[in-house]
């Protein structure tokens, strides 16, 4: 069930500059191609997974119709047609190419969930259209390879295990099974390296041992992919809590299925299962979660925002309120990267702390680049990345550790 209340604003500063949306009507560029070959492609996918019936796909074919043309509103009956015409900004009725890229990202996965009659009444009410895959990833023997590691990590002096579970949550983020769609199996390695590196700010602002003071009370994590992502996240969850000393962790996911491998509560769950299966390190892992979720020091909350087509900026009260009375919140991943800082063409150089100056509270990034937004970077790293002549922005072969007080 998703909380709180989607529709009222927060009302927070704006930021004294706002470059232009990314919109995707150019073609041939990166939000194009994500909107007229990613998409489509997306919709075959989900198509050959499930043996969906006539009906759904009459839908599917309808949808991909639509995507070549204008934005049509949901369907008069849908329970949360009332929200969406919120969030709509003028966009519904119009081509969509025309509306921002974030916006039209968003509305093409609700979409998606109605072709497929995920909140309809007949037999696929409730079944998650992306679930061949993601547990296709999470039972695979890449998944085995990376829990048999937490075996090693464990015996690490704590501030070295803390920076390599950094890590390994930050380049999980290539996990992204939507990604995947376009980009094919063959992912660079980690050998690229960071563009940006404020892990020692990050672990300053948690506190601890290590760093001196007492651990902080209070972190959200906002996750974003399911199965080989959320491992090494919940994993970090564990450090933050077992290792740090953090008084509560509080993981922020999506009511429902978006973007191919977000993940859900169920997610969640399906994750510990399989750590509790592997033995091991990993088995200690998810048994220390197990507690903390019973104890209440590990909480998990889906709010219908999360699923919103808008950046943080706008994010309602109770969720204003929620990230306020953390001592830090941490997002994860490329779409709460565009949220965060706004799906917009910010200069390289803008200093995260102004993308983020409306953001209530210490925030930091963890995210590989797999779109055109990143803001934080030293300028001769920008010209060096530059000058190599490749795409660097949306390959998922560049990542970025960022943070503010």
């Amino acid at each position: 069930m998703a909380d709180g209340d989607a529709r009222q604003l927060s009302g927070g500063p704006t930021a004294p500059y706002d470059p232009p949306e990314f919109l995707s009507d150019v073609p041939g560029s990166y939000p194009w191609r994500v909107l007229h070959e990613r998409h489509p492609a997306l919709i075959e996918r989900v198509r050959a997974a499930t043996p969906y019936d006539v009906q759904v796909n009459r839908a599917l074919d309808l949808l991909l119709e639509e995507i070549e043309g204008v934005i049509e509103p949901l369907e008069d009956s849908a329970h949360d047609r009332d929200l969406w015409e919120s969030w709509d900004r003028g966009h519904i009725g119009r081509r969509w190419d025309d509306a921002p890229f974030l916006w039209a990202e968003s509305y093409f996965y609700r979409k998606l969930l109605s072709a497929v009659g995920y909140f309809g009444p007949g037999p696929w009410r409730g079944v998650d259209p992306f679930e061949p895959f993601k547990q296709a990833e999470l039972l695979g023997e890449a998944v085995d390879e990376e829990l048999r590691e937490l075996d090693a990590l464990a015996a690490l002096p704590s501030a070295e295990r803390a920076q390599e579970l950094t890590l390994r949550a930050l380049w999980g983020n290539r996990a992204d099974l939507v990604f995947r769609v376009a980009a094919g199996p063959e992912l660079a390695g980690r050998e690229s390296g960071l563009v940006a590196d404020d892990s020692a700010l990050l672990w300053s602002l948690v506190g601890g041992e290590e760093a001196g003071v007492p651990a902080v009370a209070r972190i959200r994590l906002v996750a974003d992919n399911a199965g080989s992502e959320l491992l090494p996240d919940l994993v970090l969850i564990d450090h933050l809590l077992h290792a740090r000393g953090v008084g509560e962790v509080v993981l922020h996911v999506k009511p429902l299925p978006y973007y191919v491998s977000d993940a859900t509560p169920a997610d969640v769950l399906a994750c510990l299962r399989r750590m509790s299966a592997a033995g091991g390190e990993a088995g200690e892992v998810a048994g220390r979660l197990r507690t903390a979720l019973g104890s209440g020091r590990l909480l998990v909350r889906a709010h219908a925002f999360s699923c919103a087509p808008l950046p943080y900026r706008e994010m309602p009260f109770g969720m204003r309120e929620d990230f306020a009375s953390a001592s830090l919140t941490i997002m994860k991943g490329d779409l709460n990267y565009r949220r965060l800082a706004g799906d917009r063409a910010w200069p390289h150089t803008t200093p995260f702390a102004e993308a983020t100056a409306y953001f209530p509270g210490p925030v930091a990034a963890l995210r590989t680049l797999k779109s055109e937004v990143a803001v934080g970077l030293d300028g001769d790293v920008v010209k060096a990345l530059e000058a190599t002549g490749r795409p660097w922005l949306t390959t998922g072969a560049h990542g970025l550790i960022q943070a503010r007080s």
